[in-house]
């Protein structure tokens, strides 16, 4: 493993806010960053040395920023992967494309967390009007019914109650593909997030404790409570076990239900995520850091936290506007993502908050 020098071009697919987190946190290290992605007003871009702005399935194009890049990464799940495994026979690409082939199908998701001793909610496969009828007879209700492919942030989804008259559902979710997820009765919400280098050393962040709002992520909080501590080992398990049977490099991140009978798997994001935003200023070396450490073949940072307790908030559509409010407040770490339009469900930036 020969580290990659500074000054080095890592190329990240995708141009939000993640993209823009992981090209500040490589100028740190002396990298340059080329964002790719299919939108102009790129926030990531503005951050960053170049840009391509092009379609995710332009075969030339990728090529073109492949050949111009020394590292390449991804900030956002849903991208085609059949061009991907083009590109990753010209340039190192991590996280690799196989857990991007797996995070993007809910199905193969869950399957591949029982495989390594995972336990999921209920779920069934629904393919047309008839098999969701079959899938709710088997799942229960109340269920969620969800995409099988490219939901995220509560888009996608569709939550059915007991005795619901199953069409309208059907209808939202224009007919695709889905998984019927049974309910799970849980405590607390928590995600272990962890990073693993190309030695396949892992280290793991604390464990923290998330609070969705309308289907998003509202806070986390670190440490978690007790309820979370207990089943922190069995999770952290589960997802070094997924991590290294995809000969995973980076930050991985995997959501769970805290439930009495232990830690039950949601999802997998397979890049930076929204629950280690925390890290930036709570340890000692935050997810977008290690993340770039990892991909470019360097040592891994002490993810250790930097203060006795931590609480990050998302600011979502109009809460941006509370700039000046937030900063009032010395103790607060204000993080706006440049983003120009305001909107609901729409994350524009988050606040960070330590406590000694």
């Amino acid at each position: 493993m020969t580290p990659l020098p500074p000054g080095s071009t890592i190329g990240i697919l995708g141009g939000g806010q993640l993209g823009r987190m992981l090209s500040m946190a490589a100028a740190q290290l002396g990298y340059r960053c080329h964002i790719y992605a299919p939108d102009e007003a790129s926030i990531a871009a503005d951050v960053a040395a170049e840009f391509t702005c092009a379609e995710d399935d332009d075969i030339k194009a990728l090529g073109k920023f492949a050949d111009a890049c020394d590292v390449i990464t991804f900030e956002f799940e849903n991208v085609p992967v059949a061009p991907l495994r083009i590109i990753a026979d010209r340039v190192p690409l991590y996280p690799p494309v196989a857990a991007l082939d797996i995070a993007q199908n809910r199905i193969a998701e869950k399957n591949f967390a029982r495989t390594h001793g995972g336990i999921t909610a209920p779920f069934a496969e629904v393919t047309d009007r008839a098999s969701l009828d079959s899938a709710i007879k088997t799942v229960g209700a109340p269920a969620i019914l969800k995409t099988i492919r490219m939901g995220y942030d509560g888009k996608g989804q569709a939550r059915i109650k007991q005795g619901d008259d199953l069409g309208p559902h059907w209808d939202s979710v224009n007919h695709q593909p889905c998984v019927a997820e049974g309910f799970v009765t849980f405590t607390h919400e928590f995600s272990v997030i962890l990073v693993r280098g190309q030695d396949g050393a892992i280290r793991y962040w604390d464990t923290p404790h998330n609070i969705h709002e309308d289907g998003i992520l509202a806070e986390s909080l670190v440490p978690a409570p007790c309820e979370i501590a207990e089943q922190e080992q069995a999770a952290r398990s589960l997802a070094a076990k997924m991590a290294e049977a995809m000969g995973y490099v980076g930050v991985l991140t995997c959501e769970f239900f805290a439930t009495a009978d232990g830690p039950v798997f949601n999802e997998m994001a397979p890049r930076v995520h929204n629950s280690g935003h925390w890290t930036i200023e709570g340890a000692i070396t935050s997810q977008f850091e290690n993340h770039i450490r990892a991909i470019c073949g360097l040592p891994l940072g002490d993810t250790g936290l930097a203060a006795e307790k931590v609480a990050m908030t998302n600011l979502i559509g109009g809460d941006a506007g509370q700039w000046q409010a937030l900063l009032s407040d010395p103790a607060n770490h204000l993080h706006l993502y440049g983003k120009g339009e305001s909107r609901w469900g729409r994350k524009m930036g988050h606040v960070t908050k330590l406590f000694f």
